[in-house]
């Protein structure tokens, strides 16, 4: 067994690796861009070594500095991760010529793996269903139309080199297939640099469920189970779960099959992932192979009770696999939700800044100890004050549960996501709860379409409907009346202007556009309910207990005998007077006041927001790569304006209207903060 291992990788997934070599008694060495010099991985791995400056390419994909940096510290292997270098072939391949393992597949399972024509040949001769379409390189847009009507639209374009939702559309029409074609060249050039493009046909209603594989070196190869990953927006996974809800137990075993065969075809050995597209009918046809380590990978951990990182490094130290297919357990149910730092009231827009506050939920499973059942757990590299940099991908954590079935696994997830406090960011953790929410995620009655069908225009506060919106404007009310009967026993009130309670209250919920609903709320004391409030919000009474301190963001207790978790925000930025509930995705800006102050905030004139038609201002934090207007030029509603780039994602800025370029305030190469203004209209 290794001594020392290097990871070449950063944020969560190396902070997991590390966790496991730790268990397994190994040295780990770190390495580390300028950006991340105070990261959470620096931190726990016993040596670190700097690679470069923050882009990853000055970084995190310089071959030669990783290698040099294997040599010098005394690492005898190395563990890529995910993303960065994890698929690279001729990365594996040189960290074998300098005579160090690597971590993971051979480079040769790699090489056939990652060429997504190519391993579509592999997989028909290994007897692996597949999509129907053209397998060979198209050459151009206008052959790739008639493809496409050969095969029968809908059709799906994709760069074989393509990864991440990069270089991937879906074509209904003559028109879409042109510009797709054209839209996912011009990505594979760019973000890979291969350019190949292949066509198949896009199977409607479709599941993305995917069957991981482990093998050794010594042809012993078995599949963990399934995990269901069709909840996705723009083809990146938001919610993963294992087992799906959707297969019967044939059907996992044919896919089960068809991943190993597929594995052996290629002589795989190390941790991998098979994954497909089911249909409605259960007809299941291969997609690709991931050669690495899943981000997915903890809720297949959690069901089997099989610690991967441990298997990918024993694998690579010769050891044996142990495991016979038999083995293999399936207990209970597991789901993981990915953290992302992305605002989704604003487009899921990157958010990037210092964390000040990160709190994750309390946790009974650990990673690298999957013995530890029926409970959650928290994978992440961030920690509380660390900042959030605009170079790497926007995941800061995994929140992962596992119960005993689906349905209290979701109201596990619900519960952790509550408890769940990032400040100083923005993060999907509303969205998430939206999901759960949904009725048909909670029946399993889904497909990869989930989110784009439901949330066509993106998401708002509005679209969460709270099961009981009475309890929100209940919990404000007792937040701040106990606030008040703290303040009320301070000592030194003058005569006459002391505080004073009133039973009868107004909540006044605070709406978009300075417009506000008032509430009618009556207060009195719950001490013969058991309870600290027995608060009625039109008609219906809410006993609330809590222990939690006042001044908390997250508050726990119970309302007429439910526990509940939830969050509470003061000094809020529109109005510092103002409460801040949120509970299960929604969420309430209120203030509570007494009925005669309540009559009087009526009276106040709405302040109008200031009119910024005339500017384009940055949505989010990031790099402004691109300006294609000049100042005195006129622009067309819809034109493309600028290219901002954060977290590995380029946002294109459009003109919403026709107008005269005034002047250009931002310049090509500026870090922009958010609402920055980038250009002015005359």
């Amino acid at each position: 067994m290794f001594t020392k291992i290097l990871i070449a990788n950063r944020g969560e997934i190396a902070c997991r690796v590390i966790a496991t070599a730790k268990r397994m008694g190994i040295k780990t060495v770190a390495v580390y861009s300028e950006a991340d010099a105070n990261a959470r991985h620096v931190e726990l791995a016993d040596e670190a070594y700097l690679l470069g400056p923050a882009p990853s390419k000055s970084s995190y994909l310089v071959v030669d500095k990783i290698l040099e940096v294997a040599k010098k510290s005394g690492a005898q292997a190395i563990h890529p991760g995910y993303g960065f270098l994890s698929e690279n072939e001729s990365f594996a391949k040189r960290v074998e010529d300098e005579g160090l393992i690597f971590i993971g597949p051979k480079h040769h399972a790699i090489s056939a793996m990652g060429d997504k024509i190519a391993s579509k040949n592999l997989a028909q001769k290994a007897n692996v269903n597949t999509i129907p379409g053209h397998n060979q390189a198209i050459p151009s847009a206008q052959e790739a139309v008639e493809i496409a009507k050969k095969i029968g639209f809908p059709v799906m374009i994709k760069a074989s080199a393509g990864g991440g939702g990069k270089g991937l559309r879906v074509a209904y029409s003559d028109q879409e297939a042109l510009e797709g074609f054209t839209a996912c060249q011009n990505e594979a050039r760019n973000s890979f640099g291969d350019d190949r493009i292949f066509i198949e046909k896009f199977i409607e209603d479709p599941r993305h469920i995917e069957i991981q594989v482990l093998g050794d070196a010594h042809g012993h190869l078995i599949y963990l189970n399934e995990r269901e990953c069709s909840i996705q927006r723009r083809h990146q996974k938001v919610i993963e779960e294992a087992p799906s809800s959707f297969i019967s137990d044939k059907t996992r075993a044919a896919m089960g099959e068809q991943a190993v065969a597929l594995a052996k075809a290629v002589q795989y050995q190390s941790a991998g992932t098979v994954e497909f597209v089911v249909g409605r009918d259960q007809g299941f046809y291969f997609l690709e192979m991931n050669t690495r380590l899943q981000v997915e990978h903890p809720v297949t951990e959690a069901i089997t009770g099989v610690d991967l990182v441990e298997w990918m490094i024993k694998i690579a130290a010769g050891e044996h696999l142990t495991l016979e297919q038999s083995q293999v357990k399936k207990e209970g149910w597991s789901l993981e939700c990915r953290i992302n730092a992305e605002d989704p009231y604003r487009q899921f827009l990157p958010s990037t800044g210092r964390l000040v506050r990160f709190e994750p939920p309390q946790t009974s499973m650990r990673a690298a100890h999957p013995d530890e059942r029926y409970g959650v757990r928290v994978d992440t590299g961030v920690q509380e004050g660390g900042e959030i940099p605009v170079y790497y991908d926007s995941m800061i954590a995994k929140l992962i549960v596992h119960a005993p079935d689906r349905l209290q696994a979701i109201d596990k997830m619900r519960e952790a996501l509550n408890a769940f406090v990032i400040r100083g960011i923005h993060t999907n953790i509303p969205f998430q709860a939206a999901l759960l929410a949904h009725p048909q995620f909670i029946s399993g009655d889904f497909n990869t379409g989930f989110i784009a069908e439901h949330f066509p225009s993106g998401f708002k506060s509005e679209m969460v409907k709270h099961p009981d919106a009475g309890f929100l404007i209940a919990l404000a009310a007792h937040v701040q009346r106990k606030t008040r009967e703290r303040a009320k026993g301070m000592s030194g009130q003058l005569s006459g202007y002391d505080i004073q309670h009133d039973s009868e209250l107004t909540v006044v919920e605070l709406l978009p556009g300075g417009k506000h609903v008032d509430h009618a709320v009556s207060y009195s004391d719950g001490a013969s309910n058991s309870a600290d409030s027995v608060i009625e919000v039109a008609g219906q009474t809410y006993a609330i207990q809590s222990n939690s301190n006042l001044n908390d963001i997250v508050i726990q207790g119970a309302v007429n005998g439910v526990p509940f978790v939830a969050q509470i925000d003061r000094n809020l930025p529109r109005n510092p007077l103002a409460l801040q509930i949120s509970h299960a995705g929604a969420r309430v800006d209120c203030l509570v006041l007494s009925n005669r102050t309540a009559e009087l905030y009526r009276l106040m004139p709405i302040k109008a927001p200031p009119d910024l038609s005339k500017f384009l201002i940055s949505p989010m934090p990031g790099l402004l790569t691109q300006v294609h207007v000049s100042v005195g030029q006129k622009v067309l509603a819809g034109e493309k304006l600028a290219v901002i780039e954060a977290m590995k994602m380029e946002n294109v800025l459009l003109a919403s209207a026709d107008g005269v370029v005034k002047s250009v305030n931002a310049k090509v190469s500026e870090s922009l903060s958010v609402d920055q203004i980038i250009l002015e209209f005359v």
